[in-house]
């Protein structure tokens, strides 16, 4: 199939060159190549709030983004951190061609993509290569059970710098068996550790965003007041809050371990 062709690029009229990404009638990114810091989705505000909570301004990053679709996050920090180096791993060859030729990347970008799966991907980097790790991976708008695991977030922080952070988006609802069990695995790894989500999501209404930061030189209080003065205001969980939520939750592992559920209430979109 032609790039330009593509159904899973679908051109927004109300903004004229910005592209939604969809696949199987969920919108997985929104790309404004002339406006990189205009970010449709609010999940995607929440990763960047963090990161830009926790890296100083212009700061030079080595980042690596385990699923690329149209690439927003990337683009971004091209934008913000003009000199940083990147790496997406994207297993979907035809779906990385079509959004560079429709929305290419800036020239001299620093952006690299790998038609990689992120655990595969991983195991090729070097120890300690990473100031950022951004998980955003989805199958059948499921996070794969296999970037779950223990083994999986034991690589995570190999190739992770200690100081660095790791930025994990999860969809999910109540109760929330997915989530927690991921957490818990990283809980034992990367401190600090936050977690941000809708009010209605936490209380078990609807299916949402889980954005979980964890690692580096992040306070958790300072999410706090982004959170509350964002367009769609969230909550942020972390110490003692969050230990409760999460309760005796176990890790997964590779010999045990599942898919984040599918969408439960229609929704066709992370936002």
């Amino acid at each position: 199939m032609d790039s330009m062709t593509d159904p899973r690029l679908v051109y927004d009229p109300q903004r004229p060159g910005a592209w939604m990404v969809r696949i199987a009638g969920t919108d997985h990114s929104y790309v404004d190549p002339y406006d990189p810091t205009y970010l449709e989705f609010d999940y995607v505000q929440r990763i960047v709030d963090a990161i830009d909570a926790i890296f100083a301004p212009g700061e030079r990053l080595a980042a690596i983004h385990l699923g690329g679709a149209g690439m927003t996050i990337p683009r971004y920090l091209t934008y913000t951190r003009p000199t940083s180096a990147q790496i997406v791993f994207e297993p979907d060859e035809t779906l990385t061609e079509a959004v560079r030729t429709v929305v290419p990347l800036p020239r001299h970008s620093g952006i690299k993509v790998r038609a990689r799966d992120g655990r595969s991907g991983l195991r090729e980097l070097a120890d300690d290569y990473a100031d950022l790790i951004v998980v955003d991976a989805f199958l059948n708008a499921c996070v794969p059970g296999e970037l779950a695991t223990v083994e999986f977030l034991d690589d995570l922080r190999r190739v992770l710098r200690p100081t660095g952070t790791l930025i994990y988006n999860a969809t999910d609802f109540a109760p929330f068996d997915f989530t927690r069990r991921l957490i818990a695995g990283i809980s034992q790894r990367f401190h600090p550790l936050a977690l941000g989500s809708e009010p209605s999501t936490l209380k078990g209404r609807r299916f949402g965003n889980m954005v979980i930061v964890a690692g580096g030189g992040l306070d958790p209080a300072s999410l706090v007041g982004k959170a509350a003065a964002a367009a769609f205001p969230y909550r942020i969980l972390y110490d003692s809050e969050l230990a409760h939520w999460l309760g005796r939750a176990r890790p997964f592992t590779d010999l045990d371990n599942h898919p984040s559920p599918p969408p439960n209430d229609g929704l066709t979109t992370f936002r």
